[in-house]
């Protein structure tokens, strides 16, 4: 099974969480809306440019505000919302950022 990179893993996540919270809010079909859909690349671009990198605790733990304050109350909205549902959509994933949320608070 191939190990995928902290800031991958953080990627997927948070494009699972939009697209359950597209679905859910705005858009039923396996699509994106164009708001989503920009939400996402701009998570994607805030990622890739994290200056932790491979060190990153999960996003909500964050010590460093690196979203606009628009996207983070959106971005704050879809986790609030998705959050707690990602164990019933996707739990291997839900799992795996409980595990990434622990082992980043234990190196604080």
């Amino acid at each position: 099974m191939k190990q995928h990179s902290r800031i991958e893993r953080e990627k997927q996540t948070v494009a699972l969480m939009i697209q359950l919270y597209c679905q859910h809010k705005h858009c039923p079909q396996a699509k994106l809306c164009d708001n989503c859909q920009g939400l996402l690349h701009y998570a994607h671009q805030r990622l890739d440019h994290c200056k932790f990198g491979e060190n990153k605790t999960v996003c909500g733990d964050c010590s460093v505000h690196c979203y606009k304050k628009e996207r983070r109350d959106k971005i704050i909205s879809v986790m609030r919302y998705s959050g707690p549902r990602m164990i019933f959509h996707h739990p291997i994933v839900a799992l795996q950022h409980l595990i990434d949320k622990r082992k980043g608070n234990n190196h604080s």
